[in-house]
């Protein structure tokens, strides 16, 4: 299945604007780099923080994405990239690596994609099985739902989900094959959970599918690793997540500058620190935010810092 082509962008509420701009610029003459542009609200921000000489370079793997925020932000400043920014080291110009003074990653799933129904994100109304945030990602949903083993389905909606019913959702989604659409998806998942838990539940699974279709965790995992070689010294990563599975690697990667979390030392048992975090705690939505716009529930900020070593 082919992504639906969409009339309209939906614009996508930027959550923790202020803290997180406020954490990211240094430096007004720097560049930077939004790498989830989504509907620009960050990077509008951004721009209006920096000096004429400021760079803002824009990633987003969705055209529609980026084909909005040209239309909306006339400035010379900021630079689009199509691409995923799991390749974010091959997608940013080689003259500005070791250059950059910030990059700012606001993970999950856009406004727009979530309102589409065409691109099957939601539980909420009729569509596709697809769940793919590009034309460039290769699997769908409903390659997922329809040809992975209980197995792997399984293991998916445990780890991606943290769903605890994950054994029996995944016996019912294979029992109702051909699955083609997200209610008929969600039927399946509702003839194992029941009551007040249900949408939580339904959430998890959709969640689980999303991850697996888009390869986030491994994308983010990327994303950070690369970015140690494109900040220069004292340049920031701040990173805003909105499930446990995403803040854990951030907050894992801030602290020790690798993807395994261990605190390395060299010869002389110095700790090698190629990251400090810049927080000495997460910062969340004030409750004004999440009544104006409850999506940002659930977001959590963190932001670390290069070190001079690191950039040497």
């Amino acid at each position: 299945m082919m992504l639906t082509k969409m009339n309209k962008y939906h614009t996508h509420i930027p959550v923790l604007l202020e803290e997180s701009i406020d954490l990211l610029v240094t430096e007004t003459t720097g560049i930077y780099v939004d790498a989830t542009l989504g509907g620009g609200g960050h990077t509008k921000e951004l721009l209006n923080r920096l000096d004429t000489s400021g760079k803002v370079f824009g990633l987003d793997q969705d055209k529609e994405a980026l084909k909005s925020v040209e239309e909306k932000i006339d400035d010379q400043r900021l630079h689009t990239i199509l691409g995923n920014f799991g390749y974010i080291s091959t997608l940013l110009p080689v003259d500005i690596k070791k250059s950059i003074s910030g990059i700012l990653f606001d993970l999950g799933v856009s406004t727009h994609q979530i309102r589409e129904p065409e691109r099957g994100f939601s539980f909420q109304e009729d569509g596709p099985l697809d769940m793919r945030m590009s034309e460039l990602s290769g699997v769908s949903a409903y390659q997922i739902v329809n040809e992975y083993s209980y197995e792997k389905l399984r293991d998916i909606i445990f780890h991606y989900g943290e769903e605890r019913l994950s054994r029996q959702i995944a016996r019912s989604i294979i029992s109702k094959r051909p699955l083609e659409t997200t209610l008929q998806l969600r039927d399946a998942i509702t003839e194992v959970v029941h009551g007040r838990y249900t949408q939580k539940s339904l959430a998890r699974v959709f969640q689980a599918i999303r991850i697996e279709v888009n390869r986030e965790l491994e994308m983010l995992k990327s994303a950070l690793k690369e970015s140690l070689q494109l900040l220069k010294p004292g340049g920031r990563i701040v990173a805003i997540s909105y499930h446990s599975l995403e803040d854990r690697i951030v907050k894992r990667f801030f602290r020790s500058g690798n993807l395994e979390g261990q605190i390395k030392k060299d010869f002389y048992g110095n700790i090698i620190r190629p990251l400090k975090p810049v927080l000495s705690k997460v910062i969340t939505p004030s409750e004004e935010e999440i009544r104006l716009n409850p999506a940002s529930r659930s977001a959590r900020l963190r932001a670390a810092e290069i070190t001079k070593s690191e950039g040497a």
